[in-house]
């Protein structure tokens, strides 16, 4: 890959990214294949992404369930399903649009619907934010309020720079990774920064790589193993201010394993 000059997002582990990545990870992303069950009208892995992206923030729904109701019209209580079409409708809508600023944004306001008040849809938070355990113990502070516009148009220059840049697909997957990573750790939202992210990691992968990217399960191997997910998010530092990137690699290897480990 060309080097291009990155605002935020740092490369100093590609190197020895590459020497831990799989071999197959190439010869396994070419044989992922679109579901069967899904048809014009459902999105079998959109569904799976939709699903498991939002049990990893808590919400009690399950995959069977969903898709009795999204593909067969099957009813549920209205607070069992909506917050998961949301977020469908925010995957459905990547899929079909260029990943930028604009579209960020608007992802955003289709996946909070009906986490944040409408005011605050796509709109960057004000107040401080931090991270906490159940117990209450603050495990994370992110960007303060004041540095969030700037961070992001940071990423956003960013990502438009690595969306024009050639590029093999373990950069494109490391870089992916990172992304999430550098979106999160900033904390844009008031909420739904998770679900975002995840939708971020995704869509990028499927700007460079094609529309196999949608059939990646990596959401469902982050819930599956979400203990580990948040312990190596965690692993650069407890605030914004002092992140040690070069703890990523735990982080950055979760994505092609969720490829490679088919």
């Amino acid at each position: 890959m060309t080097q291009h000059i990155l605002q935020i997002i740092p490369r100093d582990l590609l190197s020895i990214y590459r020497e831990h990545v799989s071999k197959d990870l190439s010869a396994a992303f070419k044989a992922l294949q679109e579901a069967e069950i899904s048809t014009s009208n459902f999105n079998f892995y959109i569904s799976v992404s939709s699903v498991y992206s939002s049990k990893i923030e808590g919400e009690d729904i399950e995959l069977d369930s969903y898709i009795k109701h999204k593909k067969f019209g099957i009813e549920f209580l209205p607070d069992y399903t909506k917050k998961i079409d949301d977020l469908y409708n925010a995957y459905t809508f990547a899929q079909a649009n260029p990943l930028n600023a604009k579209n960020i944004v608007e992802a955003q306001r289709l996946l909070s619907k009906r986490i944040v008040e409408k005011s605050w849809q796509g709109k960057f938070r004000t107040q401080n934010i931090y991270v906490s355990t159940p117990d209450g113990r603050i495990e994370y502070v992110a960007a303060s309020p004041f540095e969030v516009e700037t961070e992001m148009t940071k990423l956003y220059d960013d990502i438009a720079v690595l969306l024009k840049t050639e590029m093999s697909i373990e950069e494109v997957f490391f870089y992916a990774s990172l992304i999430h990573l550098v979106f999160v750790k900033i904390h844009p939202w008031n909420d739904g920064n998770g679900r975002n992210a995840r939708l971020l990691e995704k869509w990028f992968l499927a700007q460079k790589l094609g529309e196999k990217a949608w059939f990646v399960q990596s959401e469902k191997m982050y819930y599956q193993q979400h203990q580990t997910y948040y312990r190596n998010i965690r692993l650069l530092g407890l605030e914004y201010q002092g992140l040690d990137y070069l703890q990523a690699l735990p982080f950055l290897l979760m994505l092609p394993d969720a490829v490679s480990d088919k």
